[in-house]
């Protein structure tokens, strides 16, 4: 968790949110995230809260359970979203 201290940790799943200028780019970084997770092999859920928010929820179904691979999405989402 140190190293994605902006996740919420909802044993067993990885939790973080975003409020972003509008809805255009709330689903402008719903489709940057998707990218990513296409690339990664591992998708987070998503979840549109509000015309400008966007939670994103991430654990490793196969094992319904958090993996090393969840964490290493969150800190590449979180870089994704610092280089944006």
């Amino acid at each position: 968790m140190e190293h994605v201290p902006e996740w919420t940790l909802d044993f067993p799943r990885l939790k973080r949110a975003w409020k972003l200028k509008d809805f255009r780019a709330a689903l402008a970084w719903v489709n940057r995230v998707g990218m990513l997770a296409e690339e990664e092999g591992h998708h987070p859920d998503f979840h549109l809260t509000g015309w400008n928010q966007v939670e994103l929820v991430i654990w490793t179904h196969a094992i319904d359970g958090l993996s090393d691979n969840d964490f290493v999405l969150a800190k590449k989402i979180d870089e994704l979203f610092a280089r944006s």
